[in-house]
């Protein structure tokens, strides 16, 4: 059976993995009939936010703990997970991944990529198995593959100051609209804007469901080689 890894980076826009795109990601795969292997770094979050108010919280969370409320149950330790393990890897997207995959939230084109990610993403490079990344996802992509480097292309949909720093990084942005992917057939990486442009949940549903397909084109496209 495929085995899909899924990225998580907590739970919750604001902080986290952005819930919409994560359990739309797990619909997808489920739908498909791929083994899931849902993962996350253990750390703490860089901050927590009261998604109520959008105000900071004067607490402090894990990242695999906090994933694990999406996964309903335990998640991996991304940093023990081998690119031998998947047939493809998904990042949703959320503030989590530009906080606490990746540092782009703060340090724009400057980012620094979590330990543990940074090896499971630039194996599955080496690899050449298919990476699919969903919302400001792109930016954990673009500091792994900048920090290679090397370059890829990625959208993250129009908005002007994440395309340039994204663009600084070395990255060839290609402008998509909201139920769009673009594919990256060198790199084998899959990426589309969920909720960079999405006004609600079914626009959101497009573009991640059609990610999901063309991630599993990839990897329909590896087995018939074997």
């Amino acid at each position: 059976m495929v085995r899909v890894g899924v990225l998580l980076s907590g739970c919750g826009v604001y902080d986290g993995a952005e819930i919409h795109e994560s359990v739309l990601t797990l619909l997808a795969l489920e739908r498909a009939g791929v083994e899931v292997v849902c993962m996350a770094p253990d750390i703490d979050q860089r901050h927590v936010i009261d998604h109520q108010t959008g105000d900071p919280a004067p607490e402090t969370r894990n990242v695999r703990v906090e994933s694990a409320r999406i996964a309903r149950g335990p998640v991996r330790d991304v940093a023990e997970v081998g690119a031998d393990e998947l047939d493809a890897l998904v990042l949703p997207g959320g503030f989590g991944a530009a906080k606490n995959l990746c540092s782009f939230a703060v340090d724009g084109a400057d980012s620094v990529v979590d330990p543990g990610v940074a090896r499971l993403m630039g194996a599955m490079l080496d690899a050449g198995k298919p990476q699919a990344v969903a919302c400001i996802a792109p930016a954990v992509m673009a500091t792994v593959v900048r920090d290679r480097g090397e370059s890829v292309e990625l959208t993250i949909g129009n908005e002007p100051g994440a395309i340039a720093a994204l663009e600084a990084m070395g990255v060839r942005h290609v402008t998509c609209d909201v139920r769009s992917v673009h594919v990256d057939r060198e790199r084998r990486v899959v990426s589309t804007p969920a909720y960079m442009l999405a006004a609600n949940v079914c626009e959101a549903a497009d573009g991640i469901e059609a990610m999901v397909r063309e991630l599993l084109a990839l990897v329909g496209a590896d087995a018939r080689t074997r």
